[in-house]
């Protein structure tokens, strides 16, 4: 029993380490004392006193106790991060519509690319700081959607309003194309977070509409959205860009959802239009025919696909 109770100590002791080194990370990254953190840490310090004393007070349950309270204690830390992307989401929303109505003025570039930057900060911050090994653990797959969802309707808005000024297009094409593969793979990267429900004998629903709709990966309105401005983005590709080369143009889609693309690869706005505009259409007559969504303009962008293959 002493021994099984010397183990726990040890294990308690380590995780109190790799607590302490993860709560100098995130003090690093705030850049000022948080009133949170300094507790943890001296619960932490605490902890680690306890471990090297030969007393009663440093039995087992005793030290998961300290440690559990210190653990608890960085929860709102954690926090921190998705109220600062809504907080970013609530800020960057207003910008965004006044650009829409406006339908983007001439020197809307730099107000864009700010405004990507900014919905791109709570993803990077994570990644950067290394606070979380999978860092759609610590944001949560539903704020990691809208973030990419965000990304990807602005520049599909950019683009509907740049593809019909003509000389631009005609001058800038290259640009063009690359603000519609970064919209385009921000869009599929939303459809990927959550992977499609596996339906088996295990899982039983009542309506069997939504289980086909769940095990197609999609979970909302805003992922057949995102299928249908995606499918488009790649018909403007495909009819402003078709001149430009496909080097340098990847896009990585992380895992298998809505979207059906899995893995990194040079991004064919042919192919990744089909797959998606099929399955959007055939979702939208299938599961969702009650639902009436309008599935002509993809139908139309199928043809086209069509005729361009041939």
């Amino acid at each position: 029993m002493a021994a099984s109770g010397s183990g726990v100590v040890r294990r308690v002791e380590d995780l109190g380490d790799l607590a302490q080194a993860h709560i100098q990370q995130l003090s690093e990254a705030a850049g000022e004392d948080d009133h949170f953190l300094i507790r943890a840490s001296a619960a932490l310090e605490k902890l680690k006193l306890l471990c090297g004393e030969d007393k009663e007070c440093s039995r087992p349950s005793n030290l998961l106790e300290l440690y559990t309270q210190a653990s608890v204690w960085t929860r709102p830390v954690f926090l921190v991060f998705s109220n600062t992307a809504e907080a970013i989401l609530d800020m960057t929303y207003f910008e965004e519509n006044k650009l829409v109505d406006e339908d983007f003025p001439e020197d809307s570039s730099e107000k864009v690319k700010e405004l990507i930057g900014f919905l791109s900060e709570p993803e990077i911050l994570v990644k950067e700081n290394n606070m979380h090994p999978k860092h759609c653990e610590l944001l949560g797959d539903e704020l990691l959607e809208c973030l990419s969802w965000r990304r990807g309707a602005l520049l599909y808005m950019y683009c509907h309003s740049l593809t019909k000024r003509r000389e631009w297009v005609t001058r800038k094409s290259r640009l063009l194309k690359e603000y519609l593969v970064d919209g385009i793979s921000y869009l599929l990267q939303m459809l990927n977070y959550r992977c499609p429900i596996q339906l088996n004998e295990g899982v039983s629903f009542q309506d069997l509409d939504t289980a086909k709709l769940l095990s197609e990966g999609i979970f909302s309105d805003i992922h057949l959205l995102a299928m249908m401005y995606s499918g488009e983005m790649c018909y403007w590709g495909l009819k402003h860009c078709a001149d430009q080369q496909p080097e340098n143009h990847e896009v990585d889609t992380g895992v298998s959802g809505a979207s059906y693309t899995t893995h990194k690869e040079p991004l064919d706005f042919r192919e990744v239009g089909e797959k998606i505009l099929k399955k959007y259409v055939s979702v939208c007559e299938g599961p969702l025919k009650e639902q009436e969504w309008n599935t002509t303009n993809a139908k139309q962008i199928l043809n086209f696909f069509q005729h361009r293959s041939n």
